[in-house]
């Protein structure tokens, strides 16, 4: 790290102390040439994920968003919000697990419906019917035939 004082790079840090909310390290640092010292933040990078939807437009991963999807589905069911924020975590770690800076929002959409067919099936048709676009009963009952058999 240079010092702010000569412009030197050799220093030694005195005292590493992570702050309040766990997002960054404080640094306390002695430069070598001059003595003086001055205090450095590390923080991670964080790069936006840009979500490609199905027309074609990118949106910046919104987390709210994805939770309140999955909120919606799960609407009147017996699913903790602890439960949620779970599975929102679980989505979360996938996305950063691909280390892609695009991800397509039918992705997304597979990684929630991976995860509410183990949670709850009445929210996993919820979720599948607005993320597939199920135009009629056909289409609803195929799903539930198929969630049926793999619960077999």
């Amino acid at each position: 790290m240079k010092c702010i004082f000569c412009g030197s790079i050799e220093d030694k840090v005195i005292d590493s102390r992570l702050n309040e909310d766990g997002t960054s390290i404080r640094r306390r640092r002695e430069c070598c040439s001059c003595g003086r010292r001055f205090t450095t933040y590390e923080t991670i990078e964080l790069t936006p994920i840009m979500v490609v939807k199905k027309n074609g437009e990118r949106q910046e991963y919104s987390r709210n968003k994805l939770k309140q999807g999955i909120v919606n589905a799960c609407a009147k069911r017996p699913v903790s919000m602890e439960t949620i924020d779970k599975l929102v975590a679980e989505v979360e770690k996938k996305i950063n697990n691909s280390l892609e800076q695009e991800i397509k929002s039918s992705v997304i959409g597979e990684y929630v419906m991976e995860g509410l067919k183990d949670i709850d099936d009445v929210a996993y048709i919820r979720f599948a019917a607005v993320y597939r676009e199920f135009k009629d009963i056909n289409s609803w009952l195929s799903e539930i035939k198929d969630l049926v058999k793999e619960k077999k």
